[in-house]
């Protein structure tokens, strides 16, 4: 087991830094902070990062940390952090670690006994999902789903039946391949397809994924895609299932009145209906 405060004393840490996913104004105070005064900014794609720093004349020294070169960094910060250095990760846009690169370093630092240090910030996965009109939780963040459509449908064949609300995010070049294998497996379900979040243009569209296939093709932007979660078909009601209740509920000590009144509650029927059926049996 291991405990590690993250503010306890001053020692050499890395900084998680979520970064703006569109507006730049979404920076916190916090985080233009830690990424002044931190002595190194490790980065998904410097080319990007150079213009959110000079936003904020922001001058530390940068160095690059991304997929394909994840572990061969992690080493380097880790130097970094033995010579009592501390270092910031960010990414394009959002949190480090989430359908982006970090998990491994984060992995490494903290086995070595460093604090791993989390700055909060945008997110576009809650950011969608909160203004979706689709239950915000229990929910689950998927990612991804893969380029290859044998995959892909692997994949959306496991999730057929989670009963949790599903949050994807997708490329606008994918978006109608991902949304035709949804269909496909998931059957028509409601979604909301959240782009260009934060932006100018940002939109929100609801409704089943029938609907929204439709319009897919001229979508551009980053997206992410909030799924309704599996609904078990509800079972038809029958006269026979409301008879048994009503004898249920008489056999239990309630009245034959009171047991008519709270089944055509319970099964949201009319009272008239399941009375004249039980007399009538």
């Amino acid at each position: 087991m291991q405990r590690m405060k993250s503010f306890e004393k001053e020692q050499p840490s890395l900084y998680l830094v979520a970064t703006p996913i569109g507006n730049l104004e979404e920076l916190t105070p916090r985080a233009i902070e830690v990424l002044k005064n931190v002595d190194v900014i490790a980065a998904e794609d410097t080319r990007n990062t150079v213009k959110l720093l000079s936003h904020f004349d922001i001058k530390t020294h940068l160095i690059s940390h991304h997929e394909y070169n994840e572990q061969q960094s992690a080493q380097g910060i880790l130097d970094l952090l033995n010579d009592g250095k501390c270092v910031a990760l960010v990414s394009d846009a959002g949190y480090p670690c989430i359908s982006d690169p970090g998990a491994w370093l984060v992995k490494q630092v903290s086995e070595a006994g460093y604090p791993v240090i989390p700055i909060s910030g945008p997110n576009a996965c809650l950011t969608a999902l909160v203004a979706s009109g689709i239950d915000p939780q229990p929910f689950i963040f998927y990612g991804f789903l893969d380029a290859k459509e044998s995959m892909r449908t692997k994949q959306l064949y496991d999730l057929v039946t989670y009963p949790f609300t599903m949050v994807f995010y997708e490329s606008p070049h994918r978006i109608t391949k991902t949304l035709s294998s949804m269909l496909e497996v998931l059957g028509d379900r409601k979604i909301c397809l959240a782009r260009e979040l934060t932006k100018l243009h940002e939109e929100f569209i609801r409704g089943n994924i029938s609907e929204v296939i439709e319009i897919s093709d001229t979508l551009k932007g980053e997206m992410v895609i909030v799924v309704e979660g599996y609904k078990e078909k509800e079972k038809p009601v029958t006269m026979n299932m409301l008879e048994s209740k009503v004898n249920e509920y008489i056999a239990s000590g309630m009245s034959a009145k009171d047991a008519i009144k709270s089944v055509a509650k319970e099964f949201n029927v009319s009272k008239n209906e399941v009375y004249k059926h039980f007399h009538n049996a």
